[in-house]
């Protein structure tokens, strides 16, 4: 179903932020407060981070909302660190340590090769505190009650999972993860523990990327920068069009995919000429269809 706003001249500010997300806040803390420093309540975010993570949180503003499908799916990196020879309730430094291992005789050569084991394409089992939804609860609701459930693993992926020790602290490690979307760190600590023979927790983490999306962009929530609505749509295949097809464009009409000027799979983000993001469309049938129309 295409998406196509019932009021073009709908007011408030129109764009993508991209904030340095503080400890302690839940990932709707920072789209409040975003509400009240902004001007508006139509913002959303594009992935949630844990309250004790911290690092880059990507919102969606006034019409950007309707791009966030387009950023949830970008693959994530990430900078942490792993304490072995404890295990928690969370997975990490917040819960309750529910397991220790004697894990001194543990060196460096075999945490760095357990950790090149668990890349590439791996079935991860989410942790119970998590806000996937099983036969509509989320986890993390399961968990307050004492509850713990079969979760089925998920397919994630694993590009880089580079570790070091950290001085003076013999059983701590930190550790750059490149991962896809739904990768939780947290599981992946744990792992790292289990192949070593006993049990880890994740300590810190901090997301340093989104995508196209860094640190180098991010702002405070208090001092919040909007960029451009199509910076949502920069990692997708691009078309620009004449002003003829713009109108098209804007009536939400199937085109072919020669009067997009696109080949390939899509989607492709949909321009005019003045650099303005216009429509994101999707293969159809007849060529190209909008899944989301922005007003001009």
């Amino acid at each position: 179903m295409t998406t196509v706003a019932k009021r073009p001249n709908e007011a408030g500010p129109h764009g993508v932020v991209v904030i340095d997300k503080p400890r302690g806040w839940t990932s709707h803390d920072v789209v409040a407060k975003a509400r009240g420093v902004l001007g508006t309540r139509k913002i959303g975010h594009s992935g949630t981070l844990d309250p004790d993570a911290t690092g880059v949180l990507v919102l969606g503003v006034g019409r950007a909302t309707r791009l966030l499908r387009f950023l949830t799916e970008l693959p994530k990196s990430y900078h942490g660190e792993i304490v072995l020879g404890t295990e928690t309730s969370t997975l990490d430094a917040a819960g309750e340590v529910t397991a220790t291992h004697d894990m001194t005789s543990v060196v460096a050569e075999q945490v760095a090769a357990a950790a090149a084991d668990l890349t590439g394409d791996l079935l991860q089992i989410p942790p119970m505190v998590s806000a996937i939804k099983i036969d509509g609860k989320r986890l993390h609701e399961l968990a307050r009650e004492g509850k713990e459930i079969e979760r089925p693993p998920r397919p994630v992926h694993v590009g880089r999972f580079d570790i070091e020790p950290l001085e003076g602290e013999p059983l701590a490690y930190a550790c750059s993860v490149d991962c896809s979307s739904g990768t939780y760190i947290r599981s992946l600590a744990a792992d790292l523990g289990k192949a070593l023979g006993g049990g880890a927790h994740l300590r810190l983490l901090r997301r340093t990327s989104v995508g196209g999306f860094g640190l180098d962009q991010a702002t405070t929530i208090e001092a919040p920068v909007l960029l451009p609505i199509g910076v949502a749509v920069a990692h997708l295949n691009e078309a620009v069009v004449d002003a003829a097809t713009a109108a098209a464009v804007g009536h939400g009409r199937v085109l072919s995919l020669d009067d997009l000027g696109v080949s390939g799979d899509g989607p492709w983000a949909v321009f005019d000429t003045d650099n303005e993001l216009l429509a994101v469309y999707e293969p159809h049938e007849r060529g190209g269809k909008p899944t989301v129309v922005i007003p001009r």
